[in-house]
């Protein structure tokens, strides 16, 4: 039997620290046409889930965590309980949908069955119907999970975007000499300011970086804090195409605009909240695919992290895009993503008792320093189809935990990229306002790339 990496399982020892969250990822097809029958659902499901092992296998855990959870196959797997059927309010419009995806989304997935669900969603507007996806992050992250969309469409294989990932770096052998003692870590800095170093200690740095950042508190904020059982979830859109326009226009990455809008929509959310959002007010979580293109199709989490301080300060949204540029670059060069990536290869080589001990220990402890999450997910470039119906939107849902009450995943497909927004319901109410500060800081950014690009012609 298969075992859970110690960073696959941190994701249950996470969701175990605390009853009010569920940590499942979820993907929203948005489908043109008449929906299916709950016969036609099942029956093209059932050939596509035999091609997916974790769909059909259960977890095994052991006394004292003496070893890691394995994957074994479900003597009594039954499709239908992981396969349901749901019908919207009228009108069926967006607010309909997104009260329906967080109320799906925020109940927990049942440990003593696979971890993964699907729902048909009827009574859409405009003759369209909707597929909810949800797995847990145990068995799937961001890039994983688009990868189960695309395999649960007609294309089958979502191939399509496989060279966007393509990039990503492999965890480098090397890295494995780096181990969790911080005084390693503090002469690999030592070293650094007189020449150059190995890549262990490159991760070492970056590894320090990332601790110095957990352990610094951010200022109290209405985004940081408890949580409740219940979710509210909301979207912004965008056109890929706009936001290239932007990107080239300043020399900066697609990620960059995406950060930078996000940034000038949480500064005006604090604002309304009677916050003043000071430089260190905002430390983002922004996870960094490690995933190779060789392990595209394998499950799992292939993620490291980044913990830039989005410039909620500044006022200017051009200044804040260069300041995100520079921020993500620094942390880039500071070896953030490599000493995360480092540090979970280390804890692969702990005693597993142990790791999962501490991940236990820290997920209870009081979070103060991270404040959001945004991860970036590239999605098809091509329009997929779904039980031979078109699939004109892809929503990604992403789960909140560690007293972070809002989480934004943003997924490109085809010329449209959505911003998902999940949020505590209690602390959140004006999650809305968030979406449409995201789309409003995308169109003053396009603004200004058109303005900039008129005085250089």
């Amino acid at each position: 039997m298969e075992q859970l990496t110690a960073l696959d399982a941190g994701f249950l020892e996470v969701e175990d620290s605390d009853p009010h969250v569920s940590l499942a990822v979820g993907g929203v097809s948005i489908v043109e046409g008449p929906a299916p029958t709950y016969e036609e659902f099942v029956t093209s499901f059932a050939e596509r889930v035999e091609t997916i092992p974790r769909c059909r296998q259960v977890l095994r855990t052991h006394p004292l965590d003496l070893r890691p959870p394995e994957w074994a196959d479900d003597p009594h797997f039954d499709l239908a309980r992981h396969l349901h059927r749901i019908a919207l309010p009228h009108p069926g419009g967006d607010a309909e949908l997104f009260e329906m995806i967080a109320t799906l989304m925020e109940r927990r997935l049942d440990r003593e069955r696979p971890l993964w669900e699907c729902w048909i969603v009827e009574g859409l507007s405009e003759n369209r119907w909707a597929v909810l996806t949800k797995v847990h992050h145990c068995i799937a992250d961001g890039i994983a999970t688009a990868q189960l969309l695309a395999k649960f469409s007609d294309d089958g294989d979502g191939d399509t975007f496989a060279a966007d990932v393509g990039a990503a770096k492999k965890p480098v052998r090397a890295r494995v000499g780096l181990t969790l003692n911080p005084l390693s870590w503090a002469s690999a800095i030592g070293r650094s300011a007189f020449g150059a170093v190995t890549a262990a200690e490159h991760a070492a740095i970056g590894a320090a970086e990332l601790a110095a950042g957990l352990l610094r508190p951010a200022p109290e904020s209405s985004l940081n804090g408890p949580v409740t059982t219940m979710r509210r979830y909301s979207a912004a859109r965008a056109r890929l195409t706009d936001m290239h326009k932007v990107a080239r226009a300043f020399g900066v990455t697609l990620n960059d605009v995406a950060l930078a809008a996000i940034t000038d929509s949480y500064r005006a959310v604090l604002l309304a909240r009677g916050e003043r959002p000071g430089r260190d007010s905002l430390r983002t979580l922004v996870p960094v695919s490690v995933r190779a293109v060789d392990h595209f199709n394998v499950a799992g989490n292939r993620v490291s992290a980044m913990l830039p301080l989005l410039p909620v300060d500044e006022a200017d949204p051009v200044q804040q895009l260069k300041l995100v540029h520079d921020r993500l670059t620094h942390a880039k060069a500071s070896g953030q993503s490599e000493g995360a990536s480092a540090v979970v290869v280390a804890a692969r080589r702990t005693p597993f008792a142990l790791s999962a001990w501490t991940i236990r220990l820290l997920s209870r402890l009081p979070q103060r320093a991270v404040v959001a999450l945004a991860t970036n997910v590239p999605g098809p470039r091509s329009r997929q189809r779904l039980m031979g119906r078109r699939v004109l939107e892809l929503l990604p849902v992403p789960p909140i935990a560690l007293q972070v009450r809002t989480g934004i995943a943003m997924l490109s497909y085809a010329d449209s990229f959505v911003f998902g927004i999940t949020a505590d319901y209690d602390t959140a109410p004006d999650i809305d306002a968030l979406a449409a500060g995201i789309e409003r800081g995308i169109a003053q950014l396009v603004a200004a790339a058109r303005t900039r690009r008129r005085k250089s012609s």
